[in-house]
């Protein structure tokens, strides 16, 4: 597993704490890996989920750090979603 998921995965469970999500969805990392989040929390896996994300390794931390916002990513290219959208938009509260 690559140094961007295990990073990845440490910072989504910090910042849903021990609730997880209501839901399933899952962020692709272009050359990295995935991982899916939900009521259990983050964890590397490339298991079905309701939503997908998809971004590069660079745009996925700047969305983790804060730098950058989801819906901005997603306006402009650097965020692919596929599948359920109101779970997607769930999302960006706990990326926020």
């Amino acid at each position: 597993m690559s140094d961007v998921i295990n990073a990845a995965v440490k910072a989504l469970n910090e910042k849903m704490g021990e609730d997880g999500f209501d839901g399933i969805a899952k962020f692709v990392i272009e050359g990295e890996g995935s991982i899916v989040m939900d009521k259990d929390g983050a964890r590397a896996t490339d298991d079905d989920a309701d939503v997908t994300l998809t971004a590069d390794a660079d745009t996925f931390e700047s969305i983790l750090s804060g730098d950058l916002d989801p819906t901005a990513a997603f306006m402009s290219g650097r965020l692919s979603v596929d599948g359920d959208m109101g779970l997607a938009m769930k999302l960006g509260s706990v990326l926020a």
